[in-house]
């Protein structure tokens, strides 16, 4: 593997459906996003009856409680933004000063968010095997593609590697997460050494390799950085006991503010001493210094 070259650390606020349908509560998310720090505010776009089975539509929740439906169709329906309210919303966050960007569930939400031209759309691992929407994305957009590897088969990653080198300006646009997809994620289930084979099976056919996490703390994420993720993505929300299934799983504004702080003097840090003795030694070196012969 290449000798790793840092840069500063690319942070996504996964939003996701964490506003609870709620427009301004969206808005809120996003400046609290920005005011954090991080470099994405990122939400999700789901074609309800395109993505699900009838079957699935009409089924109940599985969890009651976090529903916003009588039926799990009617729940997802109540979350989702119409494609002019993901326009507004980029807007926003365009005129705050942080991107915006949305995760994209079928093809139909595909080809409406590509129309808005997000400076990168994300592929959750849960539909990284629809190649149709995969095409979409690969032929008819031209920012950047994100997609997560959780419950991915090697065989299955290969396939989609493939896929995007079709054409050289795809690949070029590639981004891949190393991920476990669990909410939340016990730590010996994150796996972050992953991060290490993608970049030995990957690195010259992507543009990037990045690490999205499901897991408690922060201090998993400057160990991913650490290995090389350019990009930190983390679930988030103004209060972690709101109704909803992703809450639990994500920071509040004070771990999003603590993991975007350590993220950056992480960065500082990773560097080789300039001098034997750095000048902030030498004041301690002349007064500690063991002489005596």
């Amino acid at each position: 593997m290449k000798t790793l070259q840092y840069e500063k650390p690319k942070v996504i606020s996964e939003i996701g459906c964490n506003h609870m349908g709620d427009f301004e509560i969206a808005k809120e998310l996003i400046k609290l996003s920005k005011d954090c720090g991080a470099t994405i505010a990122k939400f999700q776009k789901r074609n309800s009856r395109e993505l699900l089975t009838e079957e699935q539509y009409n089924a109940p929740h599985p969890n009651p409680y976090n529903s916003y439906g009588a039926t799990y169709g009617d729940h997802r329906d109540f979350l989702e933004f119409t494609v002019n309210q993901h326009k507004s919303l980029k807007e926003y966050a365009e005129s705050i000063g942080i991107e915006y960007a949305t995760s994209v569930w079928d093809t139909t939400s595909a080809i409406e968010i590509s129309k808005l031209n997000p400076i990168l759309i994300k592929v959750p691992s849960a539909c990284n095997n629809n190649f149709e929407m995969l095409k979409v994305l690969r032929d008819s957009y031209n920012g950047e593609v994100h997609v997560s590897f959780g419950m991915t088969t090697q065989e299955e990653e290969k396939k989609i590697i493939e896929f995007f080198e079709a054409t050289q300006q795809a690949k070029s646009r590639l981004v891949i997460y190393s991920c476990t997809s669990g909410y939340p994620v016990r730590f010996n289930d994150v796996c972050i050494l992953e991060i290490n084979r993608l970049y030995k099976e990957y690195q010259n056919q992507v543009k990037e390799i990045g690490f999205s996490g499901h897991h408690l703390g922060i201090a998993i994420d400057i160990a991913a950085y650490t290995l090389g993720a350019k990009w930190i993505e983390r679930h988030f929300t103004k209060d972690r006991t709101w109704k909803g299934t992703d809450h639990a799983a994500s920071l509040e504004v004070p771990g999003l503010q603590k993991l975007i702080r350590d993220l950056e003097h992480t960065y500082e840090a990773l560097t080789y001493k300039s001098s034997e003795i750095l000048e902030v030694e030498q004041e301690q070196r002349n007064k500690l210094k063991y002489r005596k012969t």
